[in-house]
């Protein structure tokens, strides 16, 4: 059997003492090598080219340029998966969902690693962590490029509820998609975003203060009406067969929110009058209940491989059947064009 590739990381860290204990924690594992330390986001761009590696692992607050723009630069330029490491972070704050809209595979807060306990569960995790996102492939493709093509909208489908779920570059691909939905679109959009603990709350008010609908945290009991519900943290949204959300924070599965969960449930409640859109994420969910939402005669799209930051969730749900295979800059428009029906159930 081969050995194993070894994956090559480049840190970007102003703390040389933070760097030096990250470096050891990371090549605690062999298939994980630390190449440089870079103390600036313009010294790490810089030496990209040349030392070409997997993983960058990214600080926000630098000298010079921040990490935010630095994520930017190398997305649009020379893509390579990043990992933000910071103390902001842990706070919850808008550079850190910037930074995930901006091309960063994931977020970690610096608090949550005990740099000195190389074999502690933190450690470990973060080992797994870099090793799944070194093998991810990344395209270049800033948000304002996306969003600069607009087809024009041919059909006149109706739909009563839209299902979207995303995992790795989700907020990156909801605020192109959802961003260019008007604030007219009379269908309500139930989301599903697979996203680090205690990130949701902040995650929705920042997409909120990006797209023109407004959007809003899934409450139980609520009758869905146009704006953008996002799945809160811990809890599988649903639709019930009276057509009102619901929470459950009960079902076990892989993931909770699960993509899945919803997409099923819309399938259920709205049969041909439900739309289920797959997004960019590591996996598999949501591929299942698109798969349902398909066989109910409902719409169904899964973004294409050459937008997607992860084609994972994308893949698996166009080999399930979704009708529409699209370029992210292609799906607003298409849902865009949905003229909202209530049928009775």
């Amino acid at each position: 059997m081969s050995p194993a590739k070894v994956r090559r990381i480049l840190i970007c860290e102003d703390s040389r003492t933070y760097a030096t204990a990250l470096s050891r924690l990371l090549e605690r594992d062999r298939e994980l090598e630390v190449i440089a330390v870079c103390g600036t986001a313009e010294e790490a761009i810089a030496r990209l080219p040349t030392l070409k590696p997997d993983l960058v692992t990214m600080d926000l607050e630098l000298p010079g340029m921040s990490g935010v723009h630095a994520i930017e630069q190398i997305m649009s330029v020379r893509p390579v998966p990043i990992l933000v490491l910071s103390g902001h972070v842990e706070h919850r704050s808008h550079t850190a969902l910037t930074a995930l809209a901006a091309g960063a595979l994931d977020a970690l807060p610096k608090q949550d690693l005990d740099l000195a306990d190389h074999d502690g569960a933190s450690a470990q995790a973060l080992r797994q962590r870099a090793k799944l996102l070194s093998g991810v492939k990344v395209i270049r493709h800033p948000r304002a490029r996306l969003n600069r093509r607009r087809p024009p909208a041919v059909w006149t489908r109706t739909a009563a509820a839209v299902g979207i779920c995303a995992s790795t570059g989700g907020p990156q691909a909801l605020a192109a998609v959802l961003g260019n939905v008007p604030a007219t679109f009379a269908i309500p959009i139930l989301v599903v975003q697979h996203i680090s603990a205690g990130f949701i709350d902040g995650f929705a008010r920042w997409l909120d203060a990006e797209v023109p609908l407004p959007v809003r945290l899934a409450r139980p009991g609520t009758m869905p009406s146009a704006g953008i519900w996002i799945a809160p943290e811990g809890a599988h949204l649903t639709v019930t067969p009276k057509r009102r959300l619901a929470l459950d924070t009960e079902t076990a599965g892989l993931h909770r929110p699960s993509g899945d969960v919803l997409l099923r449930s819309l399938a259920a409640a709205y049969g041909r009058d439900a739309v289920a859109v797959v997004l960019t994420g590591m996996g598999r969910d949501g591929a299942a209940g698109l798969a349902d939402v398909e066989r109910a005669g409902g719409l169904t799209i899964a973004q294409d491989e050459q937008t997607s930051a992860v084609f994972g969730m994308p893949r698996v749900a166009a080999d399930l059947g979704a009708e529409h295979v699209l370029p992210l800059h292609e799906i607003a428009p298409r849902l865009g064009a949905l003229r909202r029906v209530d049928r009775a159930s």
